[in-house]
């Protein structure tokens, strides 16, 4: 399936998560009845439904942390990542770029 994810999507994945836990993403995608691929599946979940995930502006202080920590590592999303609780390498990079 392409296209945006539904809200029935997103019960189903956040649903299914709750009860059997993270695991093999292809795998899980199919036993959870989606007709998503796995990495569609990982990537809804860790960007967007995951409960921690933080949502809304960067603030000053993040975004000061972000330069420091680019000046050190540069484009490593990921790790600079770590460093910002509830934040994702995505977020991060698209508000650098």
């Amino acid at each position: 399936r392409r296209g945006g994810w539904t809200l029935e999507e997103d019960l189903i994945l956040i649903n299914y998560i709750a009860n059997h836990g993270e695991g093999v993403w292809n795998s899980l995608a199919k036993s959870a009845g989606l007709k998503r691929t796995g990495k569609s599946c990982r990537l809804r979940w860790l960007n967007y439904l995951r409960p921690d995930v933080r949502r809304g502006n960067i603030t000053d202080e993040e975004q000061q942390l972000i330069m420091e920590l680019h000046a050190k590592w540069g484009n490593r999303w990921s790790k600079i990542a770590k460093h910002l609780p509830g934040r994702t390498d995505n977020e991060i990079k698209n508000d650098w770029h």
